[in-house]
């Protein structure tokens, strides 16, 4: 057999090279039609303090959300930050000078309000804190306040429950406008996350400062999309939480495992797959120009995962 000369190389290697340029030209393939958006999009990625953040000082939120880019932060009560309504002026003066002095904005406060409560002193307890946390969120320069309802009480009709809601979060909505922020009503609690719902207690509410915060729960999945309770919510949207990326379902078919149900308490069941890349569609598509607030557990290497963090968020919000 003749050994191949440098002729015979050369118009094999030049044929090679015509096939994987013939296979790549422009406009030829389907990854071309498929074409990842050039644009950024409209919204920016920030943190909720629950859970990955509950053991940080404002310092240290500050610090680790500069060097993994993430853009603004909702502080969740009862963590070790400590604003809370017990600060007083000077107190939050500071807070205020701090976040002010970072590239990380103090978007909202994350309370434990809710007004589904039988008990009708309880529901105004709630809507009078509503209002101090109004007053806090005037005094750091912060947007929004999340409030939440928290499932249905046991013989109570549920229309009941979601009126009261409702007419409770007009009254908060008052208070959010006279200290010029906004209410945001987290799509939370057993059974009254169900988007119908939340829909009801916004039409009652019927307020310019309440508005809702999409929090990604398995509840909002139809047949493997967010699409129709999206749209059935949007008119309200104002701020949104969003969870474990890792959920999105694989182009390829591929799906990682799924751990066990109620393994994070506060956290959605995960049964099955959330479709992010086709929420962050919806989200450029309506114009939505806030945050996406990752709300996820705790990690050993916290500075680690919020980089792979944002590196996932920023393929699916092409």
């Amino acid at each position: 057999m003749p050994k191949p000369g440098r002729r015979s190389f050369l118009k094999t290697g030049f044929l090679s090279l015509a096939g994987v340029a013939s296979f790549s030209q422009p406009g030829t393939g389907k990854a071309e039609e498929q074409k990842e958006s050039e644009t950024p999009p409209p919204f920016k990625l920030g943190l909720v303090t629950y859970e990955l953040a509950k053991d940080w000082d404002i310092e240290t939120i500050i610090k680790n959300c500069e060097a993994t880019a993430f853009a603004a932060v909702e502080l969740r009560t009862t963590h070790k930050h400590g604003v809370e309504l017990a600060l007083g002026k000077a107190q939050r003066a500071v807070v205020r000078k701090k976040f002010a002095g970072s590239r990380v904005r103090l978007l909202s406060l994350g309370s434990t309000c809710e007004y589904h409560y039988a008990d009708p002193a309880l529901v105004e307890k709630n809507i009078e804190e509503t209002r101090r946390w109004c007053e806090l969120a005037k005094d750091l320069g912060a947007l929004g306040v999340k409030v939440r309802p928290n499932g249905f009480v046991k013989g109570v009709p549920q229309e009941k429950t979601l009126e009261q809601i409702g007419q409770a979060l007009e009254k908060c909505g008052e208070a959010a406008r006279n200290a010029g922020v906004e209410i945001w009503l987290e799509v939370h609690g057993e059974g009254t996350q169900h988007p119908p719902h939340i829909r009801r207690i916004m039409e009652i509410s019927n307020h310019p400062a309440v508005g809702i915060c999409w929090n990604s729960n398995d509840a909002d999945v139809v047949n493997g999309s967010v699409k129709e309770y999206f749209e059935l919510l949007r008119p309200w949207l104002r701020n949104c939480h969003i969870n474990e990326l890792w959920r999105s379902p694989s182009p390829w078919g591929s799906a990682a495992g799924q751990p066990p149900d109620k393994v994070n308490p506060g956290f959605p069941d995960y049964a099955q797959p959330y479709p992010f890349r086709e929420l962050f569609s919806l989200l450029r598509a309506a114009g939505y120009n806030r945050y996406t607030l990752a709300e996820v557990p705790q990690s050993c290497e916290p500075i680690r995962f919020m980089r792979y963090y944002r590196a996932l968020w920023e393929q699916l919000a092409k």
